[in-house]
């Protein structure tokens, strides 16, 4: 069959050509024809996959994410068993020794032998705090605890934000004059003051309600505290996209119809609000991690003998110029820097992948 040169290179001549796109070259003539047959969330996806920056911090995202609830019962099952406890004769293997909360006086404010690699590399690989904590199973407890906070802050979040927005957007008038105001009271609190607050007084009151699981007592305390703080945001992005979205003809013709108001809410306006609710998401997931750190940092977070980011930092303070344990200090911050950057950069690109200025 006869070919002509086009200005994309060759081209079939029994093929309809491509009205106005002769300054496009074919990959991006291939792209448009493909934006025009996929949905937006999938379009998004595609964004986001080009973007190798964030698609590489995503890998670092889930590895994190998925090995702080997977890894540690495994770690728990590796190394050998050795000569140590209380008496100093006794076997102890691998479940007791890498157990976050297990003491051992005798191998305190170990330096870890991860290099070079041997027998001995597997039993404390990070080293050991003062009281002969496994720093690594102490670093995966502190990561499985902030990721387990951030995701119950989202709830809170995510569905008060939402649930708050739509209504003040849609109805407006007096609802929406009271709910923009009592946003208003909300974001007017200092934010740190009020947790450390919330920590400070209301602590010891969950530890006694939660005397078993003094933990998940702290746990939902600093979810409330935060997710109080939290959802003024997320409500101001959803208000202000559903007040654009009430305008458009598609809301229009589904009131001509004769489609219910709860419908309309739950088909046409949650659904096109998820974009700038999974972009705000992503970027508070981060934010609550950190100040979960800085809580427990302060003290008015995580109480020992639990496990946390923040309260391996405050524990390590006093050895940061110690020429042994030193690490006790660097691993925390380490691993906190890391779950920073990334999560950054792939809030930065779910962000550009939502964002309906990006053109593909």
């Amino acid at each position: 069959m006869d070919t002509i040169d086009t200005p994309q290179g060759t081209g079939n001549i029994d093929e309809e050509p491509i009205v106005g796109t002769a300054n496009y070259t074919q990959l991006e003539m291939a792209e448009i024809a493909e934006s025009r047959s996929i949905s937006p969330l999938r379009a998004a996806a595609r964004r986001f996959a080009r973007d190798k920056r964030a698609v590489f911090c995503l890998a670092i995202v889930l590895i994190i994410v998925v090995g702080s609830f997977v890894f540690p019962p495994i770690y728990r099952h590796i190394g050998p068993t050795v000569v140590g406890g209380i008496t100093g004769t006794q076997h102890v293997g691998p479940n007791d020794y890498h157990d976050p909360l297990n003491v051992d006086l005798s191998s305190s404010d170990t330096s870890g032998t991860l290099f070079p690699l041997g027998p001995n590399s597997m039993v404390h690989p990070l080293g050991t705090d003062t009281i002969g904590r496994d720093i690594f199973a102490r670093l995966l407890g502190g990561v499985n605890i902030s990721i387990e906070l951030a995701l119950m802050v989202e709830f809170f979040d995510i569905g008060l934000g939402v649930l708050l927005g739509t209504l003040a957007g849609w109805f407006g008038g007096g609802l929406g004059l009271v709910l923009d105001r009592f946003t208003d009271i909300v974001f007017a609190f200092p934010g740190l003051l009020l947790i450390l607050l919330m920590g400070a007084s209301l602590g010891p009151l969950f530890d006694n309600w939660f005397h078993n699981n003094a933990v998940f007592g702290r746990m939902l305390l600093l979810t409330l505290a935060i997710g109080l703080l939290s959802w003024p945001l997320m409500m101001r992005y959803v208000r202000g996209q559903t007040l654009e979205l009430k305008e458009r003809q598609f809301v229009e013709a589904a009131h001509t119809v004769g489609t219910s108001t709860f419908n309309i809410l739950r088909r046409h306006i949650v659904p096109n609000v998820l974009p700038i609710v999974i972009v705000a998401s992503t970027l508070n997931i981060l934010a609550t991690i950190v100040g979960e750190a800085g809580i427990s940092l302060l003290g008015a977070g995580l109480q020992p003998p639990a496990t946390s980011l923040g309260l391996m930092i405050s524990d390590a303070q006093s050895k940061i110029y110690s020429p042994t344990a030193w690490t006790e200090e660097l691993w925390p911050c380490l691993v906190l820097i890391i779950i920073v950057i990334a999560f950054s950069f792939m809030g930065d690109g779910v962000s550009d992948a939502f964002n309906p200025r990006m053109k593909d």
